[in-house]
């Protein structure tokens, strides 16, 4: 039997995923009588949370004799919750999901909440390791952890908390690792990491994001596509800007870790970046590629934000040009300082992030009608269904390829959700 992985949260966590599966089942999990569950947590908001905790009471219902295990960021940010379930029968913490070792020694049933847990000190861990991963379950993109950690600490994030430090997957492994997934036929990789324009600094030479990037252009040529996660555009190095420039199988699609559109707030959240940064980046980048799109996350309702600094939120969706946005209702994370800060009222903070998500929805349908008559390269997740090159969903009209390849298709239109298209597929005899 399969050990069975839920997993929450981040492109990153969605890699490590498939990292447990393996490490899980070598441990012998998969043998036990009536199988194991391993929920993967994510710990980014309070609702994320929650949902791991309703997965867990599922799992257990729906499989009374597996062994569950929980482990992931919220795991390592707060043990205790998981621990306190009687659902629960073994917590690990994020470094250790990563080794079978930490899976062998599960403890007998129903033993108290202390014997439950296993989480160390993620600030001692000073390396990320190469986890070679051959395939992703289900999907036709392969993501690729170059970087692990945090050093920064915005007031209203848990996150470095559940990682660690800032630390990077040395240049070679992660090219070995893009050089497999081809291989192993995949046409598009995705990098993926905590604060990924972060990379490098912890590596002999201090090599940059950039770097890391036209490295493995250059080396893997059988590649067709490489993306990038979520970015800090202030870390954004001259390297990259020139791959974003020259390099055509980087993909036009960046998803900025933005935050907020005013000054103040953003000062509050402890970031580094200014409103006229984020401005400037999407207008620097449209320059060097005119066919790139970008995506942001924001946070509606942050401590202390008036009327006046969220519209300055809700401007900066057309100031940068935005295509997609990820709305977060301020969620205040016990532990960080932002959650002491002055709290506005709930009903004002989903009022706003509904208003914000309203701007995104608006934002996305003038995006889907810039590309009325083109024609654009797209990889088929699955039959019917792909995405372009700025990760812009097309729904294809006609035959449009196996799972995987990359086709042509006409636009014809949007339904509000994505674009349609028409395959330039030849029709299969009658």
């Amino acid at each position: 039997m399969a050990v069975e992985v839920t997993t929450f949260g981040c492109r990153l966590n969605a890699y490590e995923g498939e990292v447990v599966r393996r490490e899980a089942e070598q441990a012998g999990l998969g043998a036990l009588e009536g199988g194991a569950v391993v929920i993967n947590t994510c710990a980014v908001t309070g609702e994320a949370v929650r949902q791991a905790r309703q997965a867990i009471r599922r799992a257990r219902r729906d499989n009374p004799q597996a062994r569950i295990v929980v482990t992931g960021c919220a795991a390592q940010t707060e043990p205790g919750t998981f621990a306190a379930m009687d659902e629960v029968d073994l917590v690990i913490g994020n470094d250790d999901k990563l080794r079978a070792q930490s899976y062998r020694a599960l403890p007998e049933f129903g033993v108290n909440a202390f014997e439950k847990v296993r989480v160390n000190d993620i600030f001692d861990v000073r390396e990320t390791a190469s986890h070679m991963v051959d395939a992703i379950e289900g999907r036709t993109r392969a993501f690729v952890q170059v970087q692990n950690g945090c050093d920064h600490r915005c007031t209203f994030c848990i996150i470095p908390y559940g990682r660690g430090h800032s630390r990077s997957v040395p240049m070679g492994a992660v090219v070995e690792q893009v050089r497999r997934l081809v291989d192993n036929g995949y046409s598009e990789v995705v990098l993926t990491g905590v604060d990924l324009t972060s990379y490098g600094p912890d590596l002999p030479g201090a090599p940059s994001l950039g770097r890391l990037v036209k490295t493995i252009l250059s080396h893997v040529t059988d590649l067709q596509r490489l993306r990038l996660s979520s970015i800090d555009s202030i870390e954004a190095d001259d390297a990259l800007f020139d791959a974003i420039a020259n390099e055509a199988r980087l993909m036009p699609h960046f998803h900025l870790s933005m935050q907020h559109g005013d000054d103040l707030i953003l000062k509050r959240m402890k970031r580094r970046h200014g409103r006229a940064d984020s401005i400037g980046f999407c207008e620097m980048v449209r320059a060097l590629r005119p066919d790139a799109s970008f995506g942001a996350d924001l946070i509606a309702g942050f401590p202390t934000e008036t009327e006046a600094m969220f519209d300055n939120t809700l401007s900066v969706v057309d100031a940068c040009g935005l295509a997609r946005v990820h709305v977060f209702p301020f969620s205040p994370r016990t532990g960080t300082p932002a959650a002491k800060m002055p709290q506005l009222d709930r009903g004002v903070v989903k009022a706003r992030a509904a208003r914000l998500r309203a701007a995104a929805e608006r934002a996305w349908r003038t995006h889907l009608r810039r590309f009325d008559g083109e024609t654009l390269a797209v990889l088929i997740e699955k039959p019917g269904f792909g995405r372009g090159p700025d990760f812009t969903p097309v729904v294809v009209d006609g035959p449009a390829g196996e799972p995987g390849e990359i086709v042509t298709v006409a636009i014809t239109g949007d339904d509000g959700n994505a674009l349609v298209g028409r395959s330039a597929l030849p029709m299969a005899a009658e």
